[in-house]
Parts: C-alpha cells; structure tokens; sequence
C-alpha cells in the first residue's frame, strides 16, 4: 500500500515520494537537497581526490579515492561520473541522492 503525507503547501494528502504537489505545484524537498550540477563540477575539478562523493554523502566511496588518487584512476572514473551526473535526470539524480 502506498504512503501518504501532505503536501507542505496546500496541505492535501499526497503520495510520499512525489517531488512536487500536483495541486498547487509546492516542492516538497526540503533546503537541505543537493545539487546535481554542483556534484557535476566537483567530480570534473576535484574528482580525482573525491570531493564529490563526499558531497553526496558516500563517505567511504571518497576514501578509496583518497587513498588511490596518486594512480590516477580515481580520476579516470571520477570524468566517466562527471558525465554521468550531467546525462542524469534530475527527478533520477533526487531519487538516488537525496535521502
């Protein structure tokens, strides 16, 4: 069964997941969403140290490319994301992201 909360704008019950209310428009994401071209530009500028992992709250992930930034290869995989995260949709990129 399919939860239901109010949307913060108008008050009329909706399905949880909904990003914006489809009565009155209202986001329902709160101040604290990340941005996905933010995440974007830090994987192309400071990708390769693992800036944007950490900016999207994978922690461990921005770690292992501390540790391996001098191979390169977190930078090979952090341009492969840069594209990645600006192909994403950005109902796909909150879907995944904002938690």
């Amino acid at each position: 069964m399919a939860s239901m909360v109010f949307c913060r704008g108008c008050g009329k019950e909706i399905h949880e997941t909904a990003l914006s209310c489809p009565h009155c428009g209202a986001s329902q994401r709160d101040g604290s969403s990340k941005s996905r071209i933010s995440a974007a530009l830090l994987a192309f500028f400071l990708g390769g140290f693992g800036a944007h992992k950490f900016y999207l709250g994978r922690v461990g992930q921005g770690i292992v490319y501390l540790i391996f930034f001098w191979t390169m290869i977190p930078a090979i995989v952090a341009f492969v994301e840069f594209i990645l995260l600006l192909c994403m949709s950005d109902e796909d990129f909150a879907r995944k992201y904002d938690k």
